[in-house]
């Protein structure tokens, strides 16, 4: 097949985001599309056929666009926008929500991209999929937004405890000490996006407030916007009491991962329940995500993958059933 090459112009931020530390983006593409990719200056030249330079064509403009947008581009940056272009997806799309220490925060994938338009209209959103999608931390970035933005008064993260058993009482230290452990993600999140002290000084203050799930009991959260968390470890009584705690001018985003429930009767979680019973009922959002939508390492994707068609496997065939 006849090979040509093409010139593409960049600029200098996302000529500098599109080669990476050390050339490494640029050796993913070329190992992706099977090219080759030199940057004389000013911008990049691929060399390939003419079906390979367009589809490197597209995963590099698509980086240079993020670039562009201010976004700091990791490797698993690139690894995202390359599996988009070789599905033929559409790309991310959206607009930064923040700037965060490391530069303005974006979505990476359609889904996510897709999850904040959900978490922007409705007051109550589902964020359901694998681990390493983002699910969790795209809703902390999304509600200290509206934190920052004075939209909300409070940022109120809940889950339940101890692997939803929420016996606390023997563990070291005030409720924040016995909590803080299980929502580390959370945290990690938020230091990232506003960092570790303006945290704590909006803890202190109690604009940001944590708690296990059975100390949401009896309240009504008004002006808020509440995370609960790792949801598919509540029962189907904690998750209606939490979901009808909110209130006047609140919002809440439920996460969690339906293939990783800890409870003694997995048919007893909350999150599959509800999801099932608020599926299209006006004001009520629910965003899947998928081993594709993985942005840590690659080979949480392959794990994601590997487990899901174990489980797969292992379910039982309508057609065998009787037989």
């Amino acid at each position: 097949m006849a090979r040509g090459e093409e010139f593409i112009a960049l600029s200098d931020a996302a000529l500098r985001a599109v080669i990476g530390p050390n050339s490494r983006h640029l050796a993913l593409i070329e190992n992706a599309f099977s090219v080759l990719i030199e940057s004389p200056g000013g911008g990049v030249t691929i060399t390939g056929s003419t079906r390979e330079r367009a589809d490197a064509k597209r995963a590099v403009l698509l980086l240079a666009e993020r670039a562009d947008a201010g976004v700091d581009l990791s490797e698993a940056d690139v690894r995202v926008s390359l599996s988009l272009t070789s599905t033929g997806k559409s790309g991310a799309g959206g607009q930064a929500l923040i700037s965060g220490r490391r530069g303005p925060i974006a979505p990476k994938t359609a889904a996510q991209a897709s999850y904040l338009d959900m978490l922007e209209r409705c007051d109550l959103t589902f964020g359901v999929g694998p681990a390493g999608t983002g699910k969790t931390f795209l809703a902390a970035a999304y509600g200290a937004t509206l934190l920052l933005k004075g939209q909300v008064d409070r940022l109120v993260i809940t889950r339940p405890a101890v692997e939803a058993g929420e016996r606390l009482g023997f563990l070291p230290g005030d409720l924040n000490e016995k909590v803080d452990p299980y929502l580390a993600p959370i945290w990690e999140a938020l230091d990232q996006i506003i960092g570790a002290d303006a945290v704590r000084r909006r803890r202190d203050k109690g604009e940001i407030e944590v708690a296990p799930l059975a100390f949401m009991r009896g309240r009504t959260l008004a002006h808020a916007f509440v995370i609960v968390d790792e949801a598919q470890n509540t029962s189907r009584l904690q998750m209606k009491m939490v979901l009808t705690r909110l209130g006047e001018g609140a919002r809440m985003v439920v996460t969690g991962d339906p293939s990783q429930v800890d409870l003694l009767n997995p048919r007893d979680s909350g999150l599959s329940h509800a999801i099932r019973l608020l599926s299209g009922v006006e004001g009520v959002g629910v965003s899947e995500f998928t081993a594709d939508d993985v942005v840590r390492h690659p080979l949480v994707a392959r794990i994601v993958r590997a487990y899901d068609a174990d489980a797969e496997a292992r379910r039982p065939r309508p057609d065998l059933e009787g037989a």
